[in-house]
């Protein structure tokens, strides 16, 4: 029975096997001498030792950074006299404890620094002792930045590299130096630190065996989260889509269609009953779908951005499209699926496609020139080394990606819980967020390796440079409504690089700040405690507003993001209808298992 057709003409096929025997990607430049295999061999096996970070890239910083400081005399004697000042604050600091019960902190942490909030830092000798190595690392932060030549991310590099290593070196994280620590094991005779050596060889027994963190048993997909009811509709090679039941008598008339990043499983957005967004959706009478990644293997290697496009949310819409006959679709892209969704509009408008309704970006960056943190990562001879690793594997695996996001916020996700749970002896209560974010998945080897070279590096989407089946596409052609989340803390999509979706030409974009991260700003269902949001709507054709000054022009808003989200959901509909049918048997969309399907399930 046939299908609707997707308008993304079919990719040729590439046979499996290893890159130097499939065609060369669409984006590539095939004049190039392809690198020698043993180099590649090379590089991935030291990539296997270094955590996939190239020597090289480091070196190419350090350099930079060191011959631009030698030549700098007047930096010298800047960051000299910084260390002199810094060394006399701190005498006159220690004078003063030793005379005086009540002394304020000669240097105050970070905002977002949590390590020395206990009493038990505020006390002798403790204080000194983070007192100095706070101080010891503010010169250090003047010592690798300001420096005149250096690139800015060369700049950056050393600068993160110096703070993982004082990281490393925190008071914090040693018994003797620690004063919550000591407390503990005077109090508990030792047993903290027996109980912390059990944790860690348990840990490391479930590493080695490549069982995930202990607590995650707790919330397995389909039985304790991605629980809401619905169907598997369809499938192939690369996802299956999933349509939820409904939960009223009557549904709004557009369907909304959910499109996750693959990075992780999609069920961030259909976490426990209380938490889903998807049954938010579906309780106030939205019909929903949702994509379902496959987690790619080896044979996966030659799935590229284009089959991604056509596979996932072409086929996606085409499916949706015959469930729900006549009707426009309301889309929504996370984070990776937001960009993909974004390049799918942007070529849907070109070939005048006119199926969408509306579009939601949670998370989701179209400009990647001011792309956060993850942009350390990120340079020629990084993405070298790194597609050779990838180039011997087939795919970049989970554990090679969480190493960089963990560095990233190392204090959180690493130090301390290093504390807690092996100094401390302590369990950290899992959650379900936590259960989803230690399910991680893979990346294909030409995609994720066309994915940083083109966005990443080259910004090709944003310049309107990219290519889709050999035409290029605009986002300025984009004029379905837009509806933007972007989250105040978050350092994988930095929410002012989100906000440049209000550069591009003429579409009508809503766009909304909510404070939290990347993952829980946007699980932010109403009652959660501590919410506040700022949104504003900005007609087409209406003048630009730099970020700094919007934030000043729209006030906070206290609560959860969901219910302004889903009264624009509500301006953008034609009505209610009755449910459509769970799939479309006669057009070729059985029902094929319940959710949360089998995709969901890889390992």
């Amino acid at each position: 029975m046939d299908r609707p057709r997707s308008t993304l003409e079919p990719l040729a096929g590439a046979a499996h096997g290893k890159a130097d025997r499939l065609p060369p990607p669409s984006w590539a430049v095939t004049d190039v001498e392809m690198p020698p295999t043993i180099d590649r061999l090379i590089h991935a096996a030291m990539g296997r030792v270094t955590g996939s970070i190239s020597p090289a890239s480091l070196a190419l910083a350090y350099i930079d950074w060191a011959l631009h400081l030698a030549e700098s005399p007047g930096k010298w004697a800047r960051v000299a006299e910084k260390a002199v000042r810094k060394a006399a604050r701190f005498s006159i600091y220690v004078a003063r404890t030793c005379s005086e019960a009540c002394v304020p902190p000669c240097i105050d942490p970070l905002p977002q620094d949590r390590r020395f909030r206990s009493d038990a830092w505020q006390h002798w000798p403790f204080n000194l002792i983070h007192q100095a190595f706070l101080l010891n690392q503010q010169w250090w932060h003047n010592t690798t930045t300001g420096i005149g030549g250096v690139s800015p991310h060369h700049e950056q590099v050393v600068s993160f590299v110096a703070r993982q290593l004082l990281d490393t070196m925190s008071p914090v994280n040693f018994i003797a130096t620690n004063p919550e620590v000591l407390n503990a094991t005077a109090r508990e005779n030792g047993m903290n630190l027996l109980r912390g050596a059990m944790n860690f060889v348990e840990d490391w027994e479930r590493h080695i065996a490549g069982k995930p963190p202990l607590g995650t048993e707790d919330f397995q997909p389909g039985v304790q989260v991605a629980i809401t009811p619905g169907q598997v509709v369809y499938r192939n090679r690369l996802i299956e889509l999933i349509q939820y039941a409904p939960a009223t008598e009557q549904v709004h008339a557009e369907p909304i269609l959910i499109v996750p990043a693959w990075i992780m499983k999609y069920y961030i957005l259909d976490l426990s009953p209380h938490n889903s967004l998807v049954k938010y959706l579906v309780s106030r009478g939205h019909t929903v779908f949702m994509i379902s990644w496959h987690n790619p293997n080896e044979h996966d290697r030659d799935l590229d951005m284009e089959a991604y496009l056509r596979l996932g949310v072409l086929a996606a819409l085409d499916a949706v499209q015959a469930i729900v006959p006549g009707r426009k679709i309301n889309t929504v892209g996370y984070c990776l699926g937001g960009t993909l969704l974004s390049m799918a509009a942007a070529y849907l408008a070109q070939v005048e496609d006119e199926r969408l309704n509306s579009m939601t970006l949670l998370a989701a960056q179209t400009d990647f020139t001011e792309a956060g943190e993850l942009t350390l990562f990120i340079d020629d001879s990084q993405l070298n080394y790194l597609e050779d690793i990838m180039w011997d594997q087939g795919f970049l695996d989970n554990r090679q990606m969480a190493g960089a996001f963990q560095l990233l916020r190392s204090h959180d996700l690493i130090w301390s819980l290093v504390v807690q749970e092996y100094l401390l002896g302590g369990r950290q209560a899992y959650t379900d967020l936590m259960a989803w974010n230690a399910d991680a998945t893979r990346m294909p080897y030409r995609m994720h390796s066309e994915y940083l070279h083109r966005l990443f590096l080259k910004n090709d989407l944003f310049a309107g440079r990219y290519k889709l089946n050999g035409r290029p596409i605009s986002l300025g052609d984009i004029r379905t409504p837009i509806f933007a989340v972007a989250t105040e803390t978050d350092h994988v999509a930095p929410w002012k690089s989100v906000y440049k979706i209000n550069l591009i030409a003429d579409p009508d974009v809503t766009f909304l700040l909510t404070n939290g991260g990347h993952n829980a700003g946007i699980v932010s269902e109403p009652g959660h405690k501590g919410r506040h949001y700022r949104m504003a709507h900005r007609p087409a054709g209406t003048n630009y507003m730099d970020p700094d000054n919007w934030v000043v022009s729209n006030p906070a808003v206290d609560g959860s993001w969901w219910p302004a989200w889903e009264a624009w959901l509500a301006e953008h509909d034609s009505g209610m209808t009755a449910p459509p049918s769970m799939g479309a048997i006669k057009k070729g969309y059985p029902q094929l298992q319940p959710a949360p399907g089998q995709h969901v399930l890889e390992r």
